[in-house]
């Protein structure tokens, strides 16, 4: 049998007792990463990096049980090692290695191989067998420098100051939405953040650097807002309270604005390509030097991309999981 296999509620590894990012309640819970689809309420126990500690009591409750590790910590779970090392994504993410009796599988969770100013960057582990994500993985998907990116958003933002304008800028409030800030000229202007991102930004002020921002209020007038960077969540595309803040113009960073027509779908007038997972390189980078002697592709193209690592000799196949799959804000 497996070390690790699916099932109803998710990844299991039986002998150590324990699911990987499971999708409905269970006894004990090894979290890669804190974003929702990842991290799920009704866990009697979670186990995660000591950074995603914060973000998941803020977003599951402050009196969750749960044990945060460290980076390359090896702990054992009914004689089963396990271990997190850093996927790239976001702040606290994990990709979880397993191993027992020398037979060793890698979840990655969901991973980013460039660096960024933001998270933990990216660390390859070889193993046996090795899981996926695949949400940019088409050849179109190739991310190019992010200060380039950065460079356009700051020069937007200060041309839309020169007009009188507001530049919104929608993003998760978790991961992306620091990222962004990250990159950001402070001297352009005033930015203001929604509350969501707000909270987060508290839940992560030990971890990360965060520049000094203020939250959307709906007690501020046109004049308070113009010329500022608003950070918005997805949620929040096309609400009222945006037309409280003056003339502006709204924008969408994510790794789906490389296919034409995405911006036109999220009805917002800019895009930047600007992704927090790997790109069609980096997924191929990475398969390679895990060594992996069999592949499983879940969520995005997990379909197309398993069938071109078969092609190049690999034993691959598809993983169904319920993590995201194709949000636009990715």
């Amino acid at each position: 049998m497996s070390l690790i296999r699916n099932t109803s509620k998710g990844l299991y590894c039986e002998e150590g007792g324990f699911y990987i990012d499971p999708w409905q309640p269970v006894s004990r819970a090894i979290i890669t990463h804190a974003h929702a689809d990842h991290s799920r309420h009704g866990m009697k126990h979670y186990c995660a990096h000591q950074f995603s500690v914060p973000v998941m009591k803020h977003r599951l409750g402050a009196d969750i049980s749960i044990e945060g590790k460290r980076y390359n910590e090896t702990f054992t779970m009914n004689g089963v090692k396990v271990s997190f090392h850093p996927a790239g994504h976001i702040p606290g993410s994990a990709q979880v290695r397993v191993e027992r009796n020398g037979e060793v599988w890698v979840v990655s969770g969901d991973y980013k191989t460039v660096v960024d100013n933001l998270s933990t960057p990216f660390e390859c582990v070889k193993c046996q067998n090795f899981i996926t994500e695949s949400t940019f993985g088409l050849p179109v998907f190739n991310w190019e420098d992010e200060e380039e990116v950065f460079k356009r958003i700051n020069y937007w933002w200060s041309g839309l100051k020169d007009e009188g304008k507001v530049a919104v800028i929608f993003a998760y409030a978790l991961g992306k939405a620091q990222r962004i800030l990250s990159g950001l000229e402070t001297d352009i202007g005033k930015i203001f953040v929604h509350k969501a991102i707000a909270n987060t930004n508290e839940a992560l002020k030990d971890i990360v650097t965060i520049p000094l921002v203020h939250p959307v209020n709906p007690e501020l007038t046109k004049k308070d807002y113009q010329g500022s960077l608003i950070l918005a969540t997805p949620g929040s595309i096309g609400a009222s309270w945006l037309k409280k803040v003056g003339p502006h113009e709204t924008a969408s960073a994510s790794g789906w604005m490389a296919i034409r027509g995405t911006r036109r779908r999220l009805n917002t007038d800019k895009g930047f390509i600007l992704s927090d997972h790997a790109d069609w390189k980096g997924l191929n980078q990475t398969v390679s030097d895990t060594g992996a002697e069999n592949v499983y592709v879940t969520h995005g193209y997990s379909t197309i991309y398993s069938k071109f690592l078969r092609e190049q000799g690999l034993n691959a196949q598809v993983l169904e999981t319920s993590f995201g799959d194709e949000n636009l804000q990715e």
